[in-house]
């Protein structure tokens, strides 16, 4: 069984994980931390300023990023719909951790180079 990094009452909160994602996990720490605490209506307001670039978090956009969150967001909030929760009063907690890491091969000359990925996990929470 998955294990998530916050673990509040299952009829009050609705979770996603995103696996193996082609974004990096540095990157994906910062946003994350951005998001963890806000409400779902600020949490997509935030992730649509970084993708039109009208907001930044230190000075980059990570739009990348940014992206994928946002799907991640919405299949979290159609899973609190489903569940008949309140989108009005959740919560967001996210966070991203370290994923799969392959080489990927060698072509002519150039050497081989790591591809790593990020696992992204998403909880709302009703207050």
């Amino acid at each position: 069984m998955l294990r998530y990094a916050r673990s509040p009452k299952p009829e009050k909160s609705a979770k996603v994980y995103g696996r193996n994602l082609r974004i990096s996990r540095k990157s994906s720490v910062i946003v994350c931390k951005a998001l963890t605490g806000l409400s779902l209506e600020k949490g997509n307001k935030l992730l649509e300023n970084l993708i039109t670039q009208k907001q930044s978090l230190d000075g980059k956009y990570y739009t990348n990023v940014s992206k994928q969150l946002s799907k991640l967001i919405a299949q979290a909030e159609n899973n609190a719909e489903f569940k008949g929760l309140d989108t009005s009063r959740l919560i967001i907690h996210a966070s991203a951790h370290k994923g799969f890491t392959f080489w990927r091969p060698r072509r002519f000359k150039l050497r081989r180079r790591k591809r790593k990925m990020t696992n992204i996990q998403i909880v709302l929470e009703q207050k």
